[in-house]
């Protein structure tokens, strides 16, 4: 089992906006791939969907906690899958 690498500081105050995860499986890659859309680079991997969205969850944080520190704004959620669209 790969163990998830230690929490981010700060994690627990960054992160409260609802941003859409897509998770899918990657043949060239061996494993699940997670990213968030609004979150410009943000993704991660893991061999299992739950690895992988659990490290995805701790990019979101060092994602956020990066811009805050930078002062950049936070970017609202956006993204939503086109099923989740009313025509």
């Amino acid at each position: 089992m790969i163990p998830l690498l230690q929490p981010v500081k700060g994690q627990e105050a960054v992160g409260k906006a609802d941003y859409h995860i897509n998770s899918f499986y990657s043949e060239a890659d061996g494993g699940y791939i997670a990213d968030i859309p609004d979150l410009e680079s943000c993704s991660a991997f893991g061999p299992t969907p739950e690895i992988a969205l659990a490290q995805v969850e701790r990019a979101k944080a060092a994602w956020l906690a990066s811009a805050r520190d930078a002062g950049r704004p936070m970017p609202p959620p956006r993204y939503r899958p086109r099923i989740y669209q009313i025509s």
